[in-house]
């Protein structure tokens, strides 16, 4: 059981020798995966010592410790770590729901500056889950999540759930499971208030500035294949780099276009109408049925009580106009046909 301490007792002495300008000896070799993870690790003595444990050493040399550490899942795992578990009776013994969110859009998730919360439609959806789970609507506990990252954040289990202005559709339903559908949105166009683009018609050879990874910036290259697509990682970049002179129009839903346009209604307005239909859900890991319908529950609640009605109006500023159906698949049926996109020219933001 000493092979390990001889192993690193002959890779000290080559590596004194070479410090002192000697040749190691011709016969002797160090196979590299006999190298002791101490050594690697910067061969600090209370490494070396720990090391050469007789418990180390046969942890080291088991034939099932050297199987895990060779596997490439083994290896995944020490780099990423297991998907955290967001099942219901986790999040219950958890204490608390943990929901992502946007941070940067007026009237469903913003962060206040002035308070350092964030409020907004999305933002009371959560909560309204966290009290159907916990009796308590303030235990939950917000994340950012943008455009680019809710569903690798459902799939990593860094949140439960995602009320975050996302768009279902059927691509991806492949990827998570959705909730009813709690309002429903249309694309539109957020110009500078002296801008001549009326609709998308008016878009070729302009600059459309647009998140990465929303379903606008898929729908924006197919209504509008002559425009050169800009993309942001937040909506509010791009509304910055539209004020800035660096693109001509910004596109994404209507509501989150109009938030933008009534924070400096002397720099913006909204135009075009809705060239899309785009049914808001709530985003919840592949299979995880049980906090679906926990959900589900909770939005149905504040339908039949009522309160869907008084936070509609408290956000969107008027009344619903009809109760959103609850499969998002229905929006669809009635929707504009969105034509089949052609190449175009893409730049960095």
């Amino acid at each position: 059981m000493r092979k390990t301490g001889s192993t690193l007792l002959v890779l000290v002495a080559v590596v004194l020798m070479a410090a002192c300008g000697g040749n190691p000896p011709a016969a002797t070799s160090v196979p590299a995966t006999a190298v002791p993870t101490a050594v690697m690790a910067g061969e600090t003595p209370t490494a070396m010592m720990a090391a050469e444990s007789p418990t180390a050493m046969m942890a080291a040399e088991s034939p099932t410790a050297m199987m895990a550490a060779e596997t490439p899942s083994a290896v995944m795992t020490a780099t990423t770590g297991p998907a955290a578990d967001t099942s219901l009776a986790a999040i219950k013994q958890r204490g608390k729901l943990i929901a992502g969110v946007k941070y940067d859009v007026r009237i469903f998730g913003y962060l206040n500056p002035e308070t350092n919360k964030v409020e907004g439609f999305d933002v009371d959806l959560a909560k309204a889950v966290a009290k159907r789970i916990f009796g308590d609507e303030n235990a939950v506990e917000f994340q950012e999540a943008i455009s680019a990252n809710r569903i690798p954040y459902l799939n990593e289990g860094k949140v439960d759930v995602i009320f975050s202005t996302m768009t279902a559709n059927e691509d991806r339903a492949k990827q998570i499971e959705f909730s009813d559908t709690y309002y429903v949105a249309g694309q539109s166009l957020l110009v500078p208030v002296n801008s001549t683009i009326t609709s998308v018609k008016d878009l070729a050879g302009k600059k459309v500035g647009t998140v990465s990874g929303s379903t606008s910036e898929k729908n924006i290259r197919a209504f509008a294949p002559e425009a050169t697509v800009e993309l942001f990682s937040k909506y509010g970049e791009a509304v910055q780099a539209m004020d800035a002179g660096r693109v001509d129009v910004v596109t994404t839903d209507d509501i989150i276009l109009l938030g933008f346009a009534k924070d400096a209604p002397d720099k913006f307005k909204v135009v075009g109408g809705q060239f899309t239909q785009e049914p808001y859900a709530a985003g919840i890991k592949k299979g995880n049925t049980e906090l679906l319908a926990e959900v589900n529950g909770a939005i149905r609640d504040l339908i039949s009580s009522g309160e869907y009605a008084t936070l509609y109006k408290k956000w969107i500023g008027s009344d619903p106009a009809s109760t959103p159906p609850q499969d998002w698949r229905e929006v669809y049926k009635t929707a504009p046909v969105i034509p089949t996109a052609m190449p175009v020219a893409t730049g960095t933001p």
